[in-house]
This record gives structure tokens, C-alpha cells and sequence, in this order.
């Protein structure tokens, strides 16, 4: 398992692809890891060395005490792509992992080749945070299959539901193993996010796919990110949900692979 001690605590990455590629950073969903981009890793890595990782509180990386911060998130995929010699990066993700990409975009501008963030926003609203501060609850509780049927029909469009009961089984029995106090962590640190006034000062080449039928982070969380960021592309994939590069694939990876080949390093 490769690991590297980084900010002091040890991070899981996975490095896929020629070493002379540019390097394109997939950061994760809230509660994903590093084998959640399984579409998308065998189609990146002919192109690109991709970069897979699980951030703190998160999958096999440790999980120290909290409080977590966006910031700290960023500076630790810094510190992590130093330990790796890699100088900049095309840096993507889902959801929080999104919100992670915005922050590093911000914060390390100057390392930041391209911008890719799907199903993301820039601040939590009243109706997202009241969402969230169920799923908390439900966490702190440690309550594995209450936390499965409040986070499940935000996570994934009704139809993907009913035609996956497979894969919910999976996801349901994977509740089951989950560092809920962590999980905590992460929510506590999603819910200060605050990101929107200052999303004018991005300025890397950027991307923004929205699901059109994402209840958690709906297009306008999008359409406010795109419309910010000068010159950002906006994709709405038709009849996905929250996990949209799952429900929908293809176009997700053809937005990404698209996006990427038109700002080479």
C-alpha cells in the first residue's frame, strides 16, 4: 500500500500512467476513495499520470482529529505533490473532492494547470446545510444504516437507484466499516465552506459539470461557479444525479478527456 507522511500524518496514493505525462489530480467524494474512479482512471492514464488519492479523514489515509479545513485539505495535496516531485498539476474532483480543487485553485494558483470540479458549490445554503447537518447527525450517532437511507436518495438520481440495487448493496454493506467520527469531521469542515466571493480570482482554464438531477448541489451551484470564473465551461449531464461520473460515464469522461486535451502542460 503506498503511503507517504505528509503535514504529519500519512496519505494512500496511487500514481497511474507514464511518469513524463501531465499530471491530472482526481480528489474524491466526501464519502469515496481512490477506487471510486474506476471509469475514469483506464481512460485518463494513456494520456496523463493520474494521480488518485485519499485525503484526510478519508479511506486508507489516516484519520487524526479534527477540526478539517478546505484550506488545510489544499495544503496538504500540496505538500503531497512535492513529496511526489510534481511541480503543477491539472487538478479535478468530485463534490467535496471538488470543493478541494476549488480551494487549491485559490490557493496555489501558479500549480494549478487546469481547474475540473463536478457536482460542487462555493457555499452551503440554508436548504444544502440542513441536509448535510442530518447526514452529521446520523454520523455522530454511528448509526450505519440510518446514515445509509438519509445520504442515499441525495447521492443518486431515482432511477439510478432503482435499476442499481446491486451496487446499493455494495455501498450499504461498505457503511457498515465506515470511520463515522471522521465522516463527522469531514461534514463539520464541508459545512464552512465559503468560497463564492473569491471565485473571480481563479484564473486557470476551468471546468464545471453539474448532474441535471442532483438534489444535493443543484445547477445553480454550477451556473453561480461557471458564471464567476471567466471564461469557465458549464456541461449539464442529462438525467444524472449527485454522482454523476457513475450514473453517467461516458459523457463524464468525454467532458473531462475533452477538457484536458485542450490545455496541455
Amino acid at each position: 500500500m503506498p503511503t507517504l507522511n505528509v503535514n504529519g500524518i500519512d496519505f494512500y496514493y496511487e500514481l497511474h500512467g507514464a511518469d513524463n505525462a501531465p499530471v491530472v489530480v482526481l480528489s474524491n467524494g466526501i464519502l469515496a476513495s481512490t477506487a471510486s474512479w474506476f471509469n475514469q482512471t483506464p481512460v485518463l492514464k494513456p494520456h496523463f499520470r493520474v494521480l488518485l488519492y485519499d485525503c484526510r479523514g478519508q479511506g486508507q489515509s489516516a484519520h487524526p482529529p479534527g477540526p478539517y479545513t478546505f484550506e488545510q485539505h489544499a495544503d496538504d495535496l500540496a505538500a503531497l505533490l512535492d513529496r511526489l516531485r510534481i511541480q503543477r498539476a491539472h487538478v479535478a474532483g468530485i463534490s467535496y473532492g471538488g470543493e478541494i480543487s476549488l480551494t487549491f485553485a485559490l490557493r496555489y494558483p501558479a500549480r494549478t494547470l487546469s481547474l475540473f470540479a463536478a457536482n460542487v458549490v462555493s457555499h452551503v445554503d440554508s436548504a444544502l446545510a440542513t441536509i448535510i447537518a442530518a447526514w452529521r447527525d446520523a454520523a455522530t450517532r454511528r448509526d450505519p444504516d440510518l446514515f445509509f437511507n438519509v445520504t442515499t436518495p441525495y447521492n443518486f438520481s431515482s432511477a439510478w437507484i432503482r435499476a442499481n440495487a446491486a451496487a446499493l448493496a455494495l455501498a450499504h454493506e461498505r457503511y457498515q466499516r465506515l470511520d463515522f467520527p471522521a465522516v463527522a469531521r469531514l461534514l463539520t469542515c464541508f459545512l464552512d465552506l465559503n468560497l463564492t466571493e473569491r471565485l473571480p480570482e481563479i484564473k486557470a482554464p476551468t471546468c464545471i459539470v453539474v448532474g441535471e438531477k442532483d438534489m444535493l448541489k443543484p445547477r445553480d451551484y454550477g451556473q453561480l461557479i461557471a458564471d464567476a470564473i471567466q471564461g469557465a465551461e458549464l456541461h449539464v449531464l442529462r438525467d444524472a444525479g449527485h454522482t454523476s461520473f457513475w450514473e453517467r460515464p461516458a459523457e463524464f469522461n468525454s467532458i473531462l478527456l475533452g477538457f484536458l486535451k485542450k490545455h496541455p502542460k
